[in-house]
């Protein structure tokens, strides 16, 4: 699909939409909940479809409603020898230890990008814990054999804090017992409180967090209870930056729906725009957003990689040059994002140097129409779309049904707010 985007003013209120970082976890979580789960404010993403489908052949009955889904399981019990992750990669991170919770054999696999991703991270940890594991050079697809046994380890937490995140919620469903998973240098830290909070929402046991370093499991042991939980889904932040950005340098809008007190990272956003000089008012419940006089702006990114397209987007109409650490963080990404976002932005006549783990983004005196390429990343396709709102002239996103991964509805929102888009799906 190509979208084509015209130089546009931006002006109204729009529902932020909801986090699939959440809807995933309360699908692992409903997975592993003996007992009925009750799931609102979900999306419609791809990868919270994959969820829903993999969860089911885990062991789950799902029925599907337009306001809920109801989940109701009574622990896993796999229903097939396979299963197809799409291209999700935290999903795929969380649910191998939990799928490892079986004696079966089961075949983990991936589609696009996906299967070039890194998964070494089971062969060395999944020995300790009596899993058999065979993979493809550290790649898709995985072959696993459980059952898991907790044990006390070491983990390396340099690559993603997800693996962390199937093994706490695997180790949790197997009452784990006076054990300590001990990290090393943890990454989107954040995103580890977000886990623990839905874990104990699902009545699950929490281990102690030791400040990230060490989560220890207590020697008492905890029967899970069958009980009927509802789970209501956050708005997400991740997606949300977009348009928050878009309103920062195409018009004055309002993002509703957001929670100030959210353990999502990606949330840092407000701290980029301030810095930024963005003309940003926060209230409870919502947040406008209007054009004013950007200047250049420090970030870290590294425990928030996410944001690292909408702030590219940003950074390129802010004066001066714009410096963000984390770039390390971009390689595993759907794209190589530091040399995607380079390559793309660069048609539309933004410099972009990568210095070692720094990006330097020179702000442009103006943007150029171009045309531009996803690399089947939808952030990538979001990024150039928020770019093109005031370029020269259009600009033309080939790929662009990327969005579909995690916001399907991302031009039709652009459209709502009074941007001039244009869909060839052709």
């Amino acid at each position: 699909m190509k979208v084509t985007i015209n130089p546009s003013l931006l002006a109204g209120v729009l529902q932020a939409p909801a986090s699939k970082s959440s809807m995933q976890r309360a699908c692992a979580a409903a997975l592993l909940n003996k007992g009925t789960s009750v799931i609102k404010n979900f999306g419609n993403s791809n990868d919270e479809k994959t969820a829903l489908t993999v969860v089911e052949k885990l062991g789950a009955e799902i029925e599907k409603g337009n306001k809920r889904i109801v989940v109701k399981c009574d622990g896993v019990s796999v229903k097939t020898n396979e299963i197809n992750c799409g291209e999700s990669g935290l999903f795929t991170r969380m649910i191998t230890p939990i799928a490892a919770l079986s004696k079966k054999k089961i075949r983990i696999t991936g589609e696009g990008s996906l299967q070039f991703r890194p998964f070494h991270f089971f062969d060395t940890v999944f020995p300790q814990l009596g899993v058999k594991i065979k993979t493809s050079n550290g790649k898709l697809p995985l072959f696993i054999q459980g059952p898991l046994s907790p044990k006390s380890i070491e983990i390396d937490g340099s690559l993603s804090s997800q693996f962390l995140t199937g093994l706490l919620m695997a180790f949790s469903a197997a009452d784990a017992k006076n054990v300590t998973i001990y990290v090393r240098n943890l990454k989107s830290f954040p995103y580890i409180d977000l886990t623990l909070n839905v874990m104990k929402k699902f009545g699950m046991k929490v281990p102690k967090n030791n400040n990230y370093e060490s989560f220890y499991f207590s020697p008492k042991s905890f029967n899970q209870q069958y009980k009927t939980c509802n789970y209501k889904i956050e708005r997400d932040w991740s997606n949300a930056a977009f348009l928050l950005v878009a309103g920062a340098i195409a018009g004055s809008i309002t993002v509703r729906g957001l929670d100030l007190n959210s353990a999502q990272s990606d949330k840092a956003i407000l701290i980029a725009l301030t810095k930024a000089n963005a003309n940003i008012e926060v209230e409870k419940n919502s947040i406008r957003i209007g054009i004013s006089k950007l200047k250049s702006f420090e970030f870290d990114a590294t425990n928030c990689p996410d944001l690292f397209p909408p702030l590219v987007a940003l950074a390129a109409y802010c004066k001066g040059n714009t410096r963000i650490k984390g770039v390390t963080r971009l390689k595993h990404k759907e794209s190589n994002r530091g040399l995607t976002l380079k390559q793309e932005f660069g048609k539309m006549g933004v410099k972009i140097e990568l210095l070692k783990d720094e990006m330097v983004i020179h702000g442009a005196k103006k943007i150029k129409g171009a045309v531009v390429h996803s690399h089947n990343d939808h952030r990538i396709a979001m990024a150039c779309a928020v770019a093109a709102l005031r370029a020269t002239n259009n600009t033309e996103i080939n790929k662009a049904q990327a969005v579909n991964k995690s916001y399907p509805d991302f031009f039709r929102d652009l459209e709502k707010l009074g941007a001039v888009v244009s869909l060839n799906k052709s």
